[in-house]
Formats: structure tokens, sequence, C-alpha cells
């Protein structure tokens, strides 16, 4: 019997191998994404403190698009606007294990555009 691998167990085994590679620093926050059927998050994380400096969400009252790629990018966008107050413009681009495309790609663009350097 020919069994399907599960998504997010493979999902989570190249974030795992991505997070070997990659940390946040206080100069350099990482910028998390992660994505949910319905819903999109964004975090700007120092991995050294452990401390979250700036977040945005779908579930921010700001965001108001229905599509779920236009809702990434304000997303994007709010997180950029964020990181900027809090004085980060340098980050890390951490995809969280996902394939560049579509939510994942409309939310770093957004982020770009609005004054992130990744």
């Amino acid at each position: 019997m020919i069994t399907k691998p599960d998504k997010n167990k493979t999902r989570i085994k190249r974030h795992r191998r991505v997070r070997a590679k990659i940390s946040g620093t206080a100069e350099r926050p990482r910028l998390n994404v992660f994505r949910s059927n319905k819903n999109i998050y964004a975090q700007l994380i120092d991995d050294v403190a452990g401390v979250t400096l700036a977040s945005a969400s779908t579930l921010d009252s700001e965001v108001t698009a229905s599509n779920k790629t236009e809702q990434a990018s304000q997303v994007g966008k709010l997180v950029a606007e964020r990181a900027v107050k809090a004085g980060k413009t340098d980050v890390v681009f951490d995809r969280g294990g996902y394939l560049y495309q579509g939510r994942v790609q409309a939310l770093a663009e957004a982020a770009r555009e609005n004054g992130l350097k990744f």
C-alpha cells in the first residue's frame, strides 16, 4: 500500500534544516512567517535574547482584504512598518519551510517595498 507523505511533517523537517543555519540577532532579527489555512502571521524575532520585536497577522484589525494573497501583502506591510518604527531595517527572512510562492512571496515583497532589507 502506498502512503501519502504528511505535508506538515516534511515542512517541519525543512524548517528545522533552515533554522540550523540561520538565527536572528538584535542587529539583524529573523522575520519568521507562519501560514495556516485561514491566516498568516509574521514576527521579527531576536533569537539571542528570545524576544519578539514586532509582529503582525491577519487577525489585526488593520488587515481588511478579502483575498488571502492581498491579506498576506497587508501583513507584510504592517510588519515592515512596525519594524521600521522599532528601528530595525535589516532582517533575515525565514520562510518557515514553506515554498517561496503565493502568500509567502506576497508577504516578503510587501515587506521589502515598505522598508525591510533581506
